[in-house]
């Protein structure tokens, strides 16, 4: 008997729902977990080349949490690609205007520079309170120790 590799077909990967509730979490933490879950890394059918993971939705993204100096130290920079036209803002700044990017640019850092993971990226839902539209998908909870 020959043993054969298992490849997934796209047409094939069956996609759930999981809800993260981010309320007092680390953001590395939240991030690592929904970036496993997006690349489809806790199945058995993981295959690298197909986008294999679930739809992800992380709530209440305005009580996600950092340790040591990161609340004052970190910051996130972008350019405009005109000369001088870096800005940063940090951590509580951006917190408090945008929350769910915070999260949004966590995962995203961990998902492959590439279509690949531009695709697994728009399976991302952030949202900054506790509801969500998503109810109709029947998401499952994903319990978070810490």
């Amino acid at each position: 008997m020959k043993l054969k590799t298992f490849y997934a077909k796209p047409q094939e990967v069956e996609r759930e729902w999981v809800l993260i509730d981010a309320e007092n979490q680390v953001l590395g933490r939240v991030a690592a977990k929904a970036a496993t879950i997006l690349k489809g890394k806790h199945k058995p059918q993981y295959t690298p080349h197909v986008d294999t993971g679930d739809f992800v939705i992380i709530i209440n993204a305005d009580k996600i949490r950092v340790t040591g100096n990161k609340a004052t130290e970190k910051r996130y920079y972008r350019h405009s690609g005109y000369p001088g036209g870096l800005k940063s803002e940090s951590f509580q700044e951006a917190m408090a205007k945008h929350p769910e990017r915070v999260i949004e640019h966590a995962v995203k850092g961990m998902l492959p520079k590439n279509t690949l993971g531009r695709a697994m990226g728009k399976k991302l839902k952030v949202y900054v309170g506790p509801e969500h539209p998503h109810v109709g998908q029947k998401p499952r909870e994903i319990k978070m120790e810490g």
